[in-house]
């Protein structure tokens, strides 16, 4: 029915905040595509960045098979390396929204707890409309649709007051079971922050759940501005 592109920082986000929400878009039948701009390589404070960088690819492209997502693609940068206001780097995300020509995009919360999150937000803003002129040249040829985006939940829900909700109910166990993948994360929070943090995920998609009378809910934004709006519910 329709393409999503989920633009996250790092490999994890997608399963922290939206992928019960793509794991319906599959279920109605979506191209459901995944782009995490940065490798991960800074989450550790034992492993070594270059064994990491490879460590989370594989844990992310595993989340997404899980999922039946049809493609886990990456942004080509580091953690930290992620700045807005720069050419080159938008030009990556422009080529990304031009190659998935994307029905609606989902992404970081401009206002967030950490600069990747928050500078992919704006690369976002930036290139999806810069994707959409056909006399922009970057690595890739022609151009996007001028499409919605959703911005999805902070962590934790800090900060966010969600404008829509989706009912993730039926697939918070495979939500769960896609981050339960992201094993070099998940052991390091419980080990060295003493966070459970699938126990957290789950607890804040209860959260939402009550807000919107659903057993387990996902939190979303539209972003508002001229030309982004839509009659249409893209969402599940």
């Amino acid at each position: 029915m329709y393409t999503v592109l989920a633009i996250s920082a790092h490999p994890d986000d997608v399963e922290i905040a939206c992928a019960g929400t793509l794991l319906k878009c599959k279920e109605r039948g979506d191209r459901v595509v995944v782009c995490h701009l940065s490798d991960g390589d800074h989450g550790h404070v034992i492993i070594p960045r270059e064994e990491l960088s490879v460590m989370r690819q594989g844990e992310a492209k595993r989340a997404g098979a899980l999922g039946g997502f049809d493609e886990v693609i990456w942004g080509g940068f580091h953690d930290l390396h992620i700045y807005d206001n720069n050419k080159e780097a938008r030009d990556k995300v422009v080529d990304v929204i031009k190659r998935v020509n994307p029905d609606f995009i989902i992404t970081h919360n401009p206002d967030d707890y950490m600069p990747d999150h928050t500078a992919t937000s704006r690369l976002v803003f930036d290139a999806c409309f810069t994707a959409t002129l056909p006399n922009y040249v970057s690595g890739v040829s022609g151009h996007a649709k001028m499409v919605p985006v959703y911005y999805m939940d902070t962590l934790a829900g800090v900060n966010f007051n969600p404008t829509e909700f989706v009912d993730v109910s039926s697939c918070i166990d495979k939500k769960l079971e896609m981050l339960e993948c992201h094993e070099s994360q998940i052991v390091w929070m419980r080990d060295h922050d003493g966070i459970d943090f699938p126990d957290m995920v789950k607890t804040c998609s209860r959260y939402r759940g009550y807000q919107c009378g659903a057993d387990y809910a996902e939190g979303f934004r539209q972003c508002q501005v001229y030309l982004k709006g839509t009659t249409k519910r893209y969402l599940p």
